[in-house]
């Protein structure tokens, strides 16, 4: 579709495409919407987050939401949810604390520099008289370094500690941020989100986008985005999160491009990912922010004792990766969605962008799978396979 055809069919309207298979491509008055992240509500509704704006990385790029009711056939419609003109707020993470408030996390960087990013907390309101409608209020920042940066959940640890995965995108004097010492780290709050303190996690150069899931009592598995362009990446942790192994290669090729993992109730893991890599491509790109025209004239960081980011490999296809040994291996692989997977440009107007990325993915209490990813950034996509699908899926395999 070319991006006024995808236009036309952003209604949030959920249409059954196949049997089991329901899609919509959600709402949005931007031509640019990236980052999409699902999160379930009390009553049974989900919320999509995601950003958008002009292009990644300008100052119009802000954080938006929809929400879905439960047995709903379209989704809510879009509300902006943060507003600083000046800075480009991304990644959007959600977060229902144990006492039940619903917390929203996102960046917020100058520009394409990712080195001077700060993370927002705000609390997010849902109107009692309307569902469908959300605001937020007590936004503050978090009293972390410049360049700490989030994409995956919170877990609460058993003292009732909050984890906040975390990669440090490492401020180089007198050089512009490129990714090439980006590692992981997870922020710790003993008061609710108060104040926080940072952990890094030992041997972990490249590793980003840390996605933790339990695989059993006080023991958790994290899965990483990998700067290299190489595989997803694995670590452990067997004391309930206060410390971690350093992370390892597994089966899962990966293109530098965002993961999200679950536990689901079978006790298997669902990783959904681009399962390419750049061995697999030789398209590349100079850098994540090459077309936004604001070149400061400092060159790029060196990566001298850090890592060569690899940025450009396709983004697609987009596919949910089951695991049954803790994301040790994951041997079956369900294609959701394929397409060229083109992403040497993010513009959202020009047709030239073809990926299908940050997939983002939620169990639903009957046993469905909710899908989100971006196509073409110019949409968020919303997938829903009907329950039993992993078991449909193996007999397909």
């Amino acid at each position: 579709m070319s991006p006024d055809d995808i236009a036309r069919v952003m209604t949030g309207e959920v249409r059954e495409v196949a049997a089991g298979r329901d899609e919509a491509f959600l709402p949005s008055p931007m031509v640019q919407n990236h980052a999409a992240f699902l999160h379930p509500l009390e009553d049974g509704s989900i919320v999509c987050a995601w950003f958008g704006g002009t292009l990644e990385g300008k100052s119009d790029i802000s954080i938006f939401a929809s929400v879905l009711r439960p047995g709903s056939r379209a989704w809510g419609g879009p509300q902006r949810l943060s507003f600083d003109s000046d800075h480009s707020e991304q990644n959007p993470v959600l977060f229902t604390a144990p006492d039940g408030r619903l917390w929203l996390f996102h960046t917020s960087q100058p520009a394409g520099n990712q080195d001077e990013c700060r993370i927002r907390m705000a609390e997010v309101i849902r109107d009692e008289t309307d569902p469908l409608r959300l605001a937020v209020a007590e936004e503050r920042y978090l009293d972390l370094p410049l360049g700490c940066f989030v994409r995956a959940p919170l877990v609460v640890r058993d003292d009732g500690a909050w984890l906040l995965p975390i990669f440090r995108c490492v401020q180089r004097r007198g050089q512009k941020w490129n990714g090439s010492h980006d590692h992981a780290a997870v922020g710790i709050s003993s008061d609710g989100g108060r104040t926080w303190i940072l952990e890094e996690v030992a041997g972990s150069t490249g590793c980003v986008h840390m996605n933790p899931v339990p695989i059993g009592k006080g023991h958790y598995a994290a899965f990483f985005r990998r700067r290299q362009a190489d595989f997803v990446y694995r670590t452990e942790s067997l004391d309930g999160g206060r410390s971690w192994s350093a992370p390892a290669a597994t089966d899962l090729p990966n293109n530098n491009s965002s993961i999200s993992v679950t536990a689901l109730r079978d006790g298997r893991l669902a990783l959904i990912c681009n399962p390419v890599n750049a061995m697999l491509s030789e398209e590349r790109r100079s850098s994540l922010y090459d077309e936004l025209g604001e070149d400061d004239g400092r060159p790029d960081a060196d990566p001298a004792g850090g890592c060569v980011p690899v940025w450009g490999v396709p983004r697609a296809p987009v596919a949910v990766c089951l695991s049954e040994d803790g994301g040790r291996s994951f041997p079956l692989r369900l294609v959701i969605e394929d397409s060229p997977g083109t992403c040497l440009s993010n513009n959202s107007t020009d047709g030239r962008n073809k990926e299908l990325s940050y997939p983002w993915l939620l169990e639903g209490a009957d046993g469905s799978l909710h899908i989100a990813y971006t196509y073409h950034r110019r949409a968020i996509k919303y997938v829903r396979l009907a329950p039993g699908w992993a078991g449909a899926s193996e007999a397909r395999s």
